[in-house]
């Protein structure tokens, strides 16, 4: 006789187990605390089995026998039903650990050596920064469209730019999941046409004319800056660095003998080792600099995590502080020697784009274009530098002699060093 649900539902508990059949094996086990489950006996290749199907009233009566039925069906196809859902488990708990993080990490590692340090530092830091606080959690089985369109648009309100780098980044992401078989598509597929159209402008600069106000303002500090970071404003100054360069540089690729700065290769846009001449001035900053942070392995150490290069956002708030939101960022520096030095040092094009680390336009530029300009470049470093401290009422120093002894150990070992400012 075939169960029914009050049956099912009102079946006291005794002093031991017992069981309450259905039809074809399907049975109701009772136990002393009062606890149901279902159960389903079976013979699979002459071996008896018991297939649990689940807790009652949890499975219902309908439900149990849909699922005894399926087992049946499994079992005439000779699959083990107990195999299959052990299997099932097993592919739900792997699912659930494989969250939107796990796999880009993932992702991540698998490409790391097909990009530059740089361009893979630059990955994992705007996922960390951007997605993983708001998707990194989610299965990959449970994201859908509108909850990633969500978290990009976050970024858009404030960085229009940076959202659209970021749906790169998690389309390839999902890219990869789909030809690892854990994902059926690219979840950001048509994502981009929800973002609101946008004119990308140029980095805010100031106009020369205002170099005088903006060199005050930094001389004096009135905006309190760390020390570091005023240096570090300085430094960009003189040298007009991209801000990235600035802020990762390290005491290594500085070589105070011969006044010059390599940044290695794998640090620049362009994948080429860039030279940058240092004026007197830059080389005073770094003298004082060295005070601070000589002992670190970084120009510029993070203040609470001295192991890692500060943000590169500390400069443009420095700047903000000052008083130039909006008006000038760390790129902006750049923008400076160009109309200085055509306007008024009256240097040809070519050598400042040079030392701005500019790539040649055309590709039979890049192809033949060698050429460096580096003692051009390096007069051209001086006469700007001594043209900015002219425009801060600095007093003529000629023929003054400044000596400089460092108590440092050095990459050339100590150095002992004596020169003339000739302005």
């Amino acid at each position: 006789m075939s169960l029914n649900d009050m049956a099912c539902r009102y079946a006291k508990p005794q002093t031991k187990p017992y069981k309450l059949y259905d039809i074809e094996g399907l049975y109701l086990r009772i136990m002393p605390n009062g606890s149901k489950y279902w159960r389903y006996n079976f013979k699979f290749h002459g071996k008896s089995k018991t297939y649990a199907i689940g807790v009652f009233p949890n499975v219902s009566l309908k439900e149990a026998r849909k699922i005894c039925d399926e087992a049946k069906e499994s079992i005439k196809a000779g699959i083990d039903p107990t195999i299959l859902k052990t299997k099932a488990k097993q592919l739900a708990a792997f699912n659930s650990d494989q969250t939107f993080e796990t796999v880009a990490r993932e992702w991540h590692q698998h490409y790391y050596k097909t990009w530059s340090e740089k361009h893979a530092d630059y990955i994992i830091r705007r996922l960390e920064l951007h997605a993983f606080p708001h998707i990194g959690r989610y299965p990959l089985n449970q994201l859908t469209p509108q909850i990633i369109l969500t978290c990009l648009q976050r970024i858009e309100k404030n960085a229009p730019e940076i959202a659209r780098r970021v749906l790169q980044m998690c389309s390839k992401v999902f890219q990869y999941a789909s030809l690892t078989g854990r994902l059926d598509k690219d979840l950001t597929f048509g994502l981009k046409g929800a973002f609101k159209k946008y004119k990308k402008g140029h980095y805010a600069a100031i106009d020369i004319s205002e170099l005088p106000e903006l060199l005050a303002a930094i001389n004096s500090n009135e905006a309190r800056a760390y020390k570091q970071t005023n240096l570090a404003i300085k430094l960009l100054l003189y040298t007009f660095v991209r801000t990235g360069e600035l802020i990762n540089a390290k005491w290594s690729e500085i070589n105070f003998a011969n006044a010059m700065w390599t940044i290695p290769a794998e640090r620049m846009k362009m994948d080429l080792t860039h030279l940058v001449p240092l004026s007197k001035q830059a080389l005073s900053v770094l003298y004082e600099l060295k005070e601070l942070t000589g002992h670190r392995e970084y120009l510029f150490p993070s203040i609470p995590y001295p192991r890692k290069p500060m943000s590169d956002c500390t400069i443009l708030n420095a700047l903000k502080r000052m008083g130039y939101k909006n008006r000038m960022t760390g790129h902006g520096f750049r923008t400076l020697p160009l109309g200085v030095g055509k306007e008024i040092l009256n240097y040809p094009h070519h050598v400042i784009d040079r030392q701005l680390s500019h790539a040649p336009k055309s590709n039979n530029d890049r192809a033949y274009d060698r050429a460096t300009f580096l003692p051009q470049r390096k007069q051209f470093m001086q006469e700007y530098a001594d043209y900015l401290d002219s425009l801060i009422g600095t007093k003529s120093k000629k023929d003054l002699a400044i000596t400089l002894t460092e108590a440092h150990s050095y990459n050339l070992g100590f150095l002992s060093m004596s020169y003339k400012i000739n302005q």
